[in-house]
């Protein structure tokens, strides 16, 4: 990626974007570079739709893909075997206890045609800020013997929860921190999960492809509504809500 293939350039200040009709098609919904990651720039960005995505190489590159893949709560499918893991109780799921920990890992997790991580130490620290503010948060798996061994990471806008990634050290790990994160963010009528590009890992759990525009307007919807930036924990039994869960008909 060179500056030159980029539509708009952002200068630091003001924290402003251009419309996001205006991606590129080709890559896939790049719309603006520079700016700065700071809380106020990614808060922006996010109740938009945008969010920054580049390497270590690049300058700060701003993206909103088309189509999105979002996950609605309501439609989420889980698979027998992973809720039998579920009823085994292997893992104990925590949500924002060791943030800077699951953030770490998810940067080294490798990544297909992939050299290097797009989480640099320029990321980890502009989502730390994010999770000090109480915008972004983590859930973390832990095995019988204590060790952190899954978990992800993302940011939450009203009733919106942004995934960023996620990472696993043990079969099913993050699956299971997934699956418990979920089932919170249903009690708590989030409305929906932006999983942003399609993966068919995304895919197995009901995510579904939306234009920009659908998109969009269920942003608009969700961000607006009530919400207290704070440390997330959990407020329900989890595993006996996963259990009972049933999948949407197809």
């Amino acid at each position: 990626m060179t500056p030159e293939t980029a539509p708009f350039w952002l200068e630091p200040s003001p924290v402003t974007f251009p419309p996001t009709t205006l991606a590129l098609d080709e890559p896939n919904g790049l719309l603006a570079i520079g700016g700065a990651l700071t809380p106020e720039w990614l808060l922006h960005a996010y109740q938009k739709g945008i969010f920054p995505w580049f390497s270590p190489d690049e300058p700060i590159l701003w993206w909103t893909p088309n189509p999105r893949s979002l996950l609605l709560p309501e439609n989420f499918k889980l698979a027998r075997s992973l809720k039998q893991t579920i009823k085994k109780n292997r893992y104990t799921i925590t949500l924002d206890t060791h943030f800077k920990e699951v953030i770490e890992h998810c940067s080294q997790v490798p990544r297909p045609d992939q050299e290097g991580t797009w989480i640099t130490e320029e990321m980890q620290t502009a989502y730390t800020q994010l999770h000090e503010a109480g915008y972004a948060h983590s859930a973390e798996a832990w095995d019988e013997a204590g060790n952190l061994v899954g978990g992800l990471y993302g940011v939450a806008i009203g009733k919106a929860f942004f995934g960023e990634s996620m990472f696993t050290l043990k079969p099913d790990a993050s699956k299971v921190a997934f699956t418990a994160l979920v089932m919170q963010l249903q009690t708590w009528q989030f409305e929906l999960i932006d999983a942003q590009v399609e993966t068919d890992h995304l895919n197995r759990f009901g995510a579904e492809n939306f234009t920009r525009t659908q998109f969009e307007t269920r942003l608009n919807q969700a961000v607006n509504r009530p919400y207290t930036p704070q440390k997330w924990q959990f407020e329900i039994d989890w595993i006996a809500q996963a259990v009972q869960w049933k999948n949407p008909k197809d």
